[in-house]
């Protein structure tokens, strides 16, 4: 299975009008488009995993189309890079 970013969404977009759209590439294992956690608001971007043989088509296909009005902007998810966030200070700062 690959997961794949898509973003420049319409801000109307659902998780089934995401699943609508690349459900034509073949089955949709997950379709979830992201929203700011105290709005609600969609954030214009969003993921679809689909089977691997069925996401290269999907981005050859999508990437830069015109969907919404907004040419929308569809590759492969990168793994989110854990850096340890918080912004404290490190040990050798606090001497």
């Amino acid at each position: 299975m690959k997961k794949l970013y898509v973003g420049n969404l319409p801000w109307s977009m659902t998780d089934s009008d995401l699943e609508d759209l690349f459900s034509r590439f073949g089955a949709v294992h997950s379709s979830k488009v992201i929203t700011d956690r105290e709005t609600g608001r969609s954030r214009g971007f969003g993921f679809v995993e689909l089977d691997e043989s069925s996401a290269g088509d999907a981005v050859r296909e999508l990437d830069g189309t015109d969907f919404g009005g907004r040419a929308i902007r569809v590759n492969e998810a990168q793994e989110r890079q854990r850096d340890g966030g918080g912004g404290g200070r490190s040990r050798d700062d606090r001497r």
